[in-house]
């Protein structure tokens, strides 16, 4: 049986929406859910129900694409659908997983799907190991890692691999910080930046728009995360 991940798709042309459509019922993987013209009304949709994948424009009246994004606490994956290359940059920034450049060809759409595809297996597969009370274990090279989940002060993506940091040191992983966020979200953990997840407990100062942590490490925090944070921390 084919694993089946939702989506979505915002556009404000008609047009743009008929194509996507079209494409995502040739990909068996994908189960299109709702179709939006309106982007404030997709907004509402996301913050009370799990999607797994976002087709979004990214030029809308009211609300733009790369807003609608920075708005949701919890982000699905965004591939964006532009005319305008130079916005890919700031899509990126902001977490996107992909953008495609209007007019779409099925096979760069194609592409790009595969690729989210690949990182929500992989967060499938993490997810269906269960945290046992206090730690976690990793596939490092060629065997597992216990790692207690005090012990982690940071983890830091750097390509396809997870970098975990720990008072005894760094552990490396084929990962994603999205596939560990979904398995950490009830701990306390908290995606500070599109690079780096961090425990809470291990922050020992904040200033402005940085933390630093209880190893001297300094991370920035990523503009739509500085709220929530402090929130968080009981500074607001």
């Amino acid at each position: 049986m084919i694993e089946k991940y939702s989506c979505i798709v915002i556009d404000d042309e008609p047009l743009g929406i008929e194509l996507i459509t079209d494409f995502v019922s040739q990909v068996p993987f994908l189960e299109l859910k709702k179709i939006f013209r309106k982007p404030v009304e997709a907004m509402t949709y996301l913050q009370n129900n799990s999607i797994d994948l976002v087709f979004s424009d990214i030029e809308m009246p009211r609300l733009t694409g790369l807003d609608l994004l920075e708005t949701l606490e919890r982000q699905p994956y965004f591939i964006f659908i532009t005319a305008h290359r130079h916005f890919a940059i700031d899509g990126f920034e902001k977490g996107a997983a992909d953008y495609l450049i209007k007019p779409v060809r099925f096979e760069r759409f194609l592409k790009a799907v595969n690729r989210v595809k690949e990182q929500l297996d992989v967060i499938n597969k993490l997810t269906s190991r269960a945290i046992k009370n206090d730690r976690i274990f990793i596939k490092s090279e060629s065997k597992f890692i216990k790692i207690m989940l005090s012990d982690i002060i940071y983890m830091e993506a750097q390509g396809n691999y997870l970098h975990i940091v720990t008072d005894a040191g760094t552990s490396q992983t084929l990962s994603t910080l999205k596939a560990m966020e979904e398995i950490l979200h009830h701990s306390n953990f908290f995606r500070i930046h599109r690079a780096f997840i961090v425990n809470t407990d291990r922050i020992q100062s904040l200033n402005g728009n940085i933390v630093q942590l209880s190893n001297g490490k300094i991370i920035p925090i990523a503009s739509n995360k500085k709220e929530l944070l402090y929130s968080l921390l009981g500074l607001n």
